[in-house]
């Protein structure tokens, strides 16, 4: 699977953007996805995560209700609409997929995605 980001750009606190992922392959809707994103001198962190086959949604608490993700099967794609955005949100954000239906508990976990984009930068300024 390659997986391909976009929609980063500046914007200013309580703006909005989207971003996008688009993934190759005919076996999309088998894939659990995730967004996670790195902040300068931080470590990646799990943002928002969408499990296969209808699965459910979970999201990182510091962006739960401002944050939504969302994934259209037959269009290979995956979406994180950011709200409400504050400076803390500025990182690259990585479209990450892991083959199967995760476990809830594993969907935090870097190491549980297989594939990973290439990124896309957010920066929010105050």
């Amino acid at each position: 699977v390659q997986l391909q980001a976009s929609g980063g750009g500046l914007v200013q606190a309580g703006g909005s953007l989207r971003l996008s992922c688009v993934a190759s392959g005919r076996t999309f809707s088998t894939y659990t996805m995730a967004w996670f994103r790195q902040a300068p001198g931080k470590e990646r962190e799990f943002v928002a995560g969408f499990r296969s086959s209808g699965g459910s949604t979970h999201y990182a608490d510091s962006v739960k209700g401002r944050f939504t993700i969302s994934r259209d099967n037959s269009k290979n794609t995956v979406d994180l609409q950011m709200n409400s955005l504050k400076p803390e949100d500025t990182a690259v954000y990585y479209c990450a997929a892991a083959s199967g239906r995760l476990i809830i508990s594993a969907m935090w976990l870097r190491s549980a995605y297989n594939y990973w984009g290439q990124g896309t930068e957010v920066t929010v300024s105050s």
